[in-house]
């Protein structure tokens, strides 16, 4: 029997600098989601005041963040 996969859209991956938003992603896959935060520390982490964060829209829990 497959597996279930996760919710279309359920990871949510923000970029704000300073303080404003520039992108964000939504990813149902987990996996998928975490190397894209690796990703974009890589392209956006020099951004002044960048911060990364990767939340479940599902359970509202912030699953990483960078820095």
């Amino acid at each position: 029997m497959r597996q279930q996969s996760d919710a279309p859209g359920r990871y949510h991956l923000t970029l704000t600098a300073d303080g404003r938003p520039v992108a964000h992603g939504w990813w149902g896959d987990r996996a998928t989601a975490d190397r894209k935060l690796v990703g974009w520390v890589g392209e956006y982490g020099t951004l002044p005041a960048a911060r990364i964060t990767l939340v479940d829209e599902e359970t509202g829990e912030e699953l990483a963040s960078w820095p």
